[in-house]
């Protein structure tokens, strides 16, 4: 029996929860995996909580934990280490409140794993709810490939393309240097090795970081066999707060790697 869990940070999320919650319990049917379901609330006050409750405290794969304050993305993940470490995860999914699950893909990276010794940590395709593909980084995030994040059109740029990995071969997985955030695939015992997330990034950034630190244990791999849905909503490019603390999180990236 192989062990897995997951985690979710919600923070004022009642528009999507449900249906993470829900696709991410229904999808995993492999009777071999004991799967566990962690959700950390930092201190939704839109009814978040309550739905949680109502609908899922029944199901004995899911435990919710309420905090205070919220406390960003990464720390709230990292509150939920003693949980993993008490279940013994074999493998630990970081799972956004956002997205939809429509396939066994924690089974599809089960496997992977189990046959590939080497790799800690594996990056799903990532499409929105619509089927087409999001266009994520998928390199060492330098300042120039952020800039045409930041400026992109309904085409990708050059920048943009090199960026993602555009002309990779999609259809077997391929070593990364960039994960995104929105699903995280990792290996328990590197997971824990490391300690989880760097706490010091409050928001974004803090998925590149956590990639580069566990390239130095293993494999990172995209995955383009197992697809994730995902709402990605972009607010940091329409909300001045959000901006600020984008901003500040690449600062930390930087200095932290010494590089842009």
């Amino acid at each position: 029996m192989t062990k897995v869990s997951a985690s979710i940070v919600t923070y004022n999320n009642v528009k999507y929860i449900e249906t993470a919650v829900g696709t991410l319990l229904d999808s995993v049917k492999d009777p071999e995996i004991d799967f566990r379901l962690f959700v950390f609330d930092n201190g939704s006050t839109d009814g978040t909580i309550e739905l949680l409750k109502e609908k899922f405290s029944a199901d004995p794969r899911f435990t919710l934990k309420c905090g205070g304050d919220n406390i960003g993305f990464g720390k709230a993940h990292n509150k939920m280490l003693s949980e993993f470490d008490n279940f013994k995860s074999d493998y630990h999914c970081v799972v956004n409140p956002d997205v939809v699950i429509k396939d066994d893909i924690v089974s599809m990276m089960v496997n992977y794993c189990n046959e590939n010794s080497d790799v800690v940590q594996l990056s799903p395709r990532i499409c929105f709810p619509d089927g087409r593909d999001q266009i994520l980084g998928k390199k060492k995030p330098h300042i120039w490939y952020l800039a045409a994040s930041r400026l992109r059109g309904d085409e990708p740029s050059k920048l943009l393309s090199s960026y993602a990995m555009l002309d990779a071969d999609y259809s077997k997985p391929f070593e990364i240097w960039n994960a995104t955030g929105c699903f995280m695939f990792f290996r328990g015992d590197a997971f824990r090795k490391i300690g989880g997330f760097d706490d010091r990034y409050f928001m974004y950034f803090e998925d590149c970081d956590i990639t580069r630190t566990l390239k130095k244990h293993g494999k990172v791999l995209f995955f383009p066999d197992a697809i994730v849905y995902h709402v990605w909503a972009r607010d940091s490019k329409r909300n001045t707060k959000l901006k600020i603390i984008h901003i500040q999180s690449m600062l930390k990236y930087y200095l932290k790697w010494r590089t842009l």
